[in-house]
């Protein structure tokens, strides 16, 4: 018997004005924020399951299947779902614009501009299928728009997000119907850059 540290999640507080924000709609919202507290109770309800293992669990691991594979794939798909609309909604509920400061220095210099930035973020986010985080690479010394098909996909090792971009279908159906790319310039135009910025400091820590 394995006794393991449980370790729980709660959900983090957002601004308001995520309710009332430009083309996103406060509905939507509510409804993205159900989705949301499903993953923090599915994650605190796989800790306890973690913990409650037998030893004839862990000798019955297998890579095909097996309670405890279930167990940790699982946790790191709501975990990502989690960690992801921390982000995601904690830099939502913006004016939009544009960013300033060392982070706008960087994304001129990584894209050429912020329009560059803004074309590659939109084409990458078309092209996903759950996820886009505009992560620094600390490996490369850079900022690079990725890819993220799944909940889990992140972390990219070496790399710290600045910018999630939800692109499942639940983040745009209700406001934009199959109109992804409308959607994408909605989550633009509401932008707290301000959060992003704050993020970026800590690549210079």
């Amino acid at each position: 018997y394995i006794s393991m540290n449980i370790k729980t999640v709660a959900a983090q507080t957002f601004s308001d004005s995520i309710y009332s924000m430009n083309g996103i709609s406060k509905k939507a919202v509510e409804e993205h924020m159900v989705l949301y507290q499903g993953y923090i109770k599915k994650y605190n309800e796989i800790q306890e399951k973690l913990a409650g293992l037998t030893d004839a669990d862990y000798e019955a691991a297998n890579q095909t299947y097996s309670l405890i594979r279930e167990l940790k794939v699982e946790l790191t798909f709501a975990y990502g779902g989690y960690m992801n609309h921390n982000i995601y909604f904690g830099h939502l509920g913006g004016k939009g614009g544009e960013p300033t400061g060392a982070l706008m220095e960087q994304i001129v210099k990584d894209f050429g501009s912020f329009e560059a930035y803004k074309k590659d973020m939109k084409a990458t986010g078309i092209a996903a299928r759950g996820w886009v985080w505009t992560a620094w690479n600390y490996l490369e010394d850079r900022l690079f728009n990725y890819i993220g098909d799944a909940q889990n996909t992140f972390p990219v090792w070496g790399c710290l997000p600045i910018v999630a971009m939800d692109t499942y279908e639940h983040a745009y159906f209700m406001d934009f119907g199959s109109a992804r790319a409308k959607y994408i310039d909605a989550f633009f135009e509401n932008m707290n850059w301000s959060v992003a910025e704050g993020t970026f400091k800590m690549v210079k820590m």
